[in-house]
């Protein structure tokens, strides 16, 4: 496998017309990280992992593999391997000719293909299915196909275009596991585009939030789902309700907010002053029932296992989105409390 100490994307933009699909991008990714790159569709996401590829060619900026200029190169000079959501597989190969296909385009010994086309098989756990055709496979066994495919190159870099969408909700669970230990045992450097928060989460060391080509904000899940840097971060990283309103007082520790009928003690997040326009953010988990909170009455109850997906409209029609555990009645007027230190509020 190639070693490098990290590659850099500086400034690069990528314009389709007159119009920036991404616009400015820079980021380091450090040898053995598992980056994702979220964000809704159109975002910029699907675009930066082609330019650095390069299957499309820069508009401005520069990609380098520590010392070494990469955005200069050919696809196939890079050395990256590219899982996309397609499978992209040859439907008339069997399952260890398609593992082998770049092996053998690099014309390594025939000995050398065929231990490394083993282990790859085995890897993804397909020793039993290394004959059969793509078409003969599962769609989770195939994806397994398109990884090993790229692995077995030993590449640099691993590039997955949003790779588990064409599954059903089962077979993503399991593939989110199986990449991430992929990941992990080969110490593969990865980069993941996908629209899906609650996959980026679970899989990344480092997420990268893309809005309209721009970079919103870089972090670990952590910090992404914690502490977002602005209110469009948080509304992708599940805030579901995003209320407007208007700052009544600042305190060292909280801001008060108010505005249609409802008041707010939050966090704020930057600095904030009396009667400035906000967007106060907080998820449907950190909402309850209880005393002396918002009055509001219940028109949604959703089943969702161990809990209840709630939805109720304040007595000024703002919707709120809450958990319960036990379950309300539609039209039932229940009162909505916030924990202070869930509740961010960011300037608009």
């Amino acid at each position: 496998m190639t070693s490098f100490e990290a590659l850099r994307l500086e400034s690069v933009t990528r314009r389709f017309g007159d119009k920036d699909a991404l616009s400015g991008l820079s980021l380091e990714i450090r040898r053995g990280e598992f980056i994702a790159l979220l964000g809704p569709s159109g975002c910029g996401k699907s675009t930066a992992l082609n330019c650095l590829a390069g299957l499309l060619p820069l508009s401005e900026g520069s990609i380098w593999q520590d010392h070494k200029r990469l955005d200069t190169l050919p696809p196939e000079r890079r050395g990256f391997g590219m899982v996309f959501q397609s499978y992209a597989l040859f439907p008339h190969l069997s399952v260890r000719r398609n593992i082998a296909f770049g092996l053998q385009m690099r014309r390594l010994p025939r000995a050398e293909v065929r231990r490394r086309t083993d282990e790859a098989i085995r890897l993804v756990r397909l020793e039993e299915h290394a004959t059969k055709l793509p078409g003969q496979l599962s769609g989770g066994q195939q994806q397994r196909v398109a990884i090993a495919r790229a692995v077995v190159l030993e590449p640099a870099l691993v590039l997955m275009d949003e790779p588990l969408s064409n599954l059903d909700a089962k077979l993503r669970l399991e593939m989110r596991t199986e990449i991430r230990r992929l990941h992990q045992s080969l110490g593969l450097t990865t980069v993941y585009v996908t629209h899906d928060q609650e996959e980026a989460l679970s899989m990344a060391d480092r997420l990268v939030v893309l809005r309209d080509g721009r970079v919103q904000q870089v972090g670990t899940p952590e910090q992404l789902h914690t502490r977002p840097a602005n209110r469009h971060v948080a509304d992708f990283m599940g805030y579901r309700n995003l209320l407007p309103m208007r700052v009544s007082s600042v305190s060292r520790d909280f801001v008060d907010v108010e505005g249609a009928g409802i008041r707010l003690r939050g966090t704020a997040i930057g600095e904030l002053m009396p009667a400035d326009e906000v967007m106060a953010g907080v998820r449907p988990e950190d909402l309850r029932l209880g005393e002396g909170g918002i009055p509001a009455t219940v028109e949604v109850v959703e089943y969702q296992g161990r809990e209840l997906a709630v939805e109720a409209r304040t007595e000024q029609g703002t919707m709120l989105h809450l958990r319960a555990t036990e379950r309300p009645s539609v039209g039932d007027k229940i009162a909505v409390v916030a924990d202070p230190a869930r509740v961010l509020v960011f300037p608009t």
